[in-house]
């Protein structure tokens, strides 16, 4: 194993501490880790990160389960469309974007219109950190069905197009249409991320090849980390821990855009 393999093996541990600390950011770690460390093609890349982020959330949303912090109805409502969303988005749409995508006279890379968009997608969830959180809704009334139903298909769409669980998009969604407090809009999080990225996953089967020692080693480690992010909630304030990881997916997302785009 060179150094940059060991590296990004050790990188796998900030991944699960992530997905245990604030119920996301796994994918927006993962992708550019298998990328730029690993040296793994982008499209392979998603795919891998689907079930790097899957069985690492699923672990640690059993974990929250057994907590009595999952809300088991909003997983329903929100997972099952979404789940449907990203696996037709990763085993019959992404296969047939070809190569080199046109638009207008400007011609794009399959990889870097797909890193591009990671990147977009990247300082999007900055922003949603970084900025400061207005007051929550903590009481669990009148959910609004329809806008779990609408806000699971399109978070699918993304999680299947860029192979991201979304949860920086989750979480706010079960909190404004289920009226979650935040520990518990974490933990049915990494329910929802759990079965879309496996979901996800199973769509790729086929028509990528699988390096499982790999996968089930960076997921290993990454199942080490999510405990250690599960025991550290005790001890860090989240709004603080929340806009520093902000800072820095905003300087990973500025990072993979000068490298694309300019480079």
């Amino acid at each position: 194993m060179d150094y940059t393999s060991l590296i990004g093996y050790s990188l796998a541990l900030l991944i699960g501490i992530s997905l245990g600390l604030i119920g996301s950011g796994g994918s927006i770690l993962t992708v550019p880790i298998l990328v730029y460390i690993m040296k793994i093609e982008p499209f392979v890349a998603t795919a891998y990160s689907l079930f790097i982020v899957g069985s690492t959330s699923l672990v640690g949303g059993f974990k929250n389960l057994v907590d009595k912090k999952v809300d088991t109805k909003a997983v329903v409502l929100f997972g099952i469309p979404s789940l449907i969303s990203v696996y037709i988005t990763r085993a019959f749409l992404l296969p047939l974007v070809p190569d080199i995508i046109a638009i207008g006279s400007l011609q794009l890379d399959k990889n870097i219109a797909l890193m591009v968009l990671f990147a977009i997608v990247m300082l999007t969830s900055a922003i949603k950190m970084i900025r400061p959180r207005k007051d929550q809704i903590v009481e669990e009334n009148n959910p609004n069905l329809g806008g779990l139903v609408i806000q699971g298909i399109l978070i699918g769409l993304l999680a299947g197009t860029v192979g991201a669980g979304g949860g920086f998009l989750i979480i706010p969604a079960l909190v404004l249409f289920s009226n979650l407090p935040m520990r518990k809009a974490v933990g049915t999080s990494l329910c929802i991320v759990a079965i879309q990225s496996l979901i996800g996953f199973l769509g790729d089967i086929g028509h990528t090849t699988m390096d499982w020692a790999l996968l089930l080693t960076f997921s290993g480690i990454s199942i080490i980390g999510i405990f250690i992010g599960i025991y550290l909630t005790k001890f860090v304030p989240d709004n603080n821990l929340k806009k520093g990881f902000g800072y820095f997916v905003l300087i990973m997302a500025i990072y993979i855009l000068i490298k694309e785009v300019f480079l």
